[in-house]
């Protein structure tokens, strides 16, 4: 297909879809357009990957999150799925549909194995570092397989035996009239086996708090609260299962000069009354340096000027905002006798009473308001 189309318009549901809906309609298409059942039919074919890759997407809050605020053409942050990538077949299509009330178990998930937790690590960068990227070591505390028992909890030598309550399946089927229900096993708490002789190091646990070293790549122009997701970079499973991921999400330092706006750096700068009546040249520092700017003469209080491309850089890498300067102008408290005597000079030559007659003022507020 020359252009992907709208996750949301793939799967037929509207973009506050709850996940059950979602599974609902990529259910109904994959039953639909799955090869096995269009052998030979390269729309069908293609139809069930563009289905695949939707609900892939969509059914991960971390993806969707990224895909509502950028679309197709956002950057990476956690490696998003593409139509290539899928490998399904009805027998996890009927599966994920009636495995749970019938007992079924899918597959990869028996045996008491377990996805590890998700970890989440807040990171702090500067403005600078925010903008431009950077590249950061950090170290995450994190659950491991035990190195002594190799993360079955036993002692050395000694075995795991299967859960006598459950034959090692983790789970006690309960009849009721047509239905089978699984629940979990409470004599080995899912796990599906049980340790006599367990593991001194983890105490039988199968696990232990490590420090893993990873290298986290910052890229440019983040935003405050953007979160990197890095796949299988979280606890160990159990069992064999799969690991969690790791969340990093950022926070930006404030800096003492600049603000932001989106793209937009944002900068104030004091300018003295002479200054903005006659004109001036300034030097106004930006994240790339000093650079001159001229000053009209007459410059208002509040105006702003703006300086081209020294903002910060778009995160898909396409130019850069601007840097707007906000002119404040200062007056100052206190007056030598020159400065004060030139001052009444350039007021009475602009027909400027500057010794108002407050009394006349505050009578005429009188008549206006009562």
């Amino acid at each position: 297909m020359s252009e992907k189309r709208d996750y949301y318009e793939v799967l037929g549901v509207a973009k506050d879809a709850d996940e059950k809906t979602l599974k609902k309609a990529y259910h109904k298409l994959a039953m639909q357009f799955h090869p096995d059942k269009n052998p030979g039919d390269k729309q069908a074919e293609e139809n069930f990957k563009e289905a695949s890759e939707a609900y892939a997407n969509l059914s991960d809050a971390d993806k969707r999150a990224h895909y509502d605020r950028f679309g197709h053409n956002g950057p990476e942050m956690g490696g998003g799925y593409s139509a290539q990538q899928y490998a399904v077949n009805l027998q996890d299509i009927f599966g994920d549909l009636f495995g749970d009330i019938f007992g079924g178990r899918r597959r990869g998930g028996g045996g008491g194995a377990s996805r590890g937790s998700d970890l989440r690590f807040h990171m702090e960068v500067t403005f600078e570092e925010a903008a431009f990227g950077v590249q950061k070591d950090i170290a995450i505390p994190r659950l491991e397989d035990c190195a002594t028992c190799t993360g079955t909890g036993a002692k050395p030598g000694t075995r795991v035996s299967a859960c006598a309550q459950c034959g090692g399946s983790g789970e006690i089927r309960v009849a009721q009239g047509f239905f089978a229900i699984a629940q979990t096993c409470r004599a080995c708490g899912g796990a599906g086996r049980t340790v006599e002789n367990p593991c001194a190091d983890c105490r039988g646990r199968g696990q232990s708090e490590q420090e893993r070293n990873l290298a986290v790549k910052v890229p440019q122009g983040v935003n405050e609260g953007t979160r990197l997701r890095f796949v299988g970079e979280g606890e160990a499973g159990r069992g064999g299962g799969p690991r969690g991921d790791l969340y990093v999400v950022l926070s930006i330092k404030e800096h003492p000069l600049f603000q932001r706006e989106e793209q937009d750096v944002i900068i104030e700068v004091p300018l003295s009354f002479p200054q903005a009546a006659l004109g001036c040249s300034l030097e106004v520092p930006t994240l790339d340096g000093k650079v001159s700017m001229k000053v009209p003469p007459g410059t208002q209080p509040g105006g702003v000027f703006r300086l081209r491309n020294k903002g910060i850089p778009h995160l898909r890498g396409n130019g850069r905002g601007d840097q707007l300067v906000k002119v404040r102008i200062e007056v100052p408290k206190k007056l030598n006798r020159e400065q004060q005597e030139l001052l009444e000079k350039f007021a009475a030559a602009s027909n400027e009473d500057v010794h108002p007659d407050n009394k006349g003022f505050f009578d005429k507020v009188k008549e206006l308001f009562g």
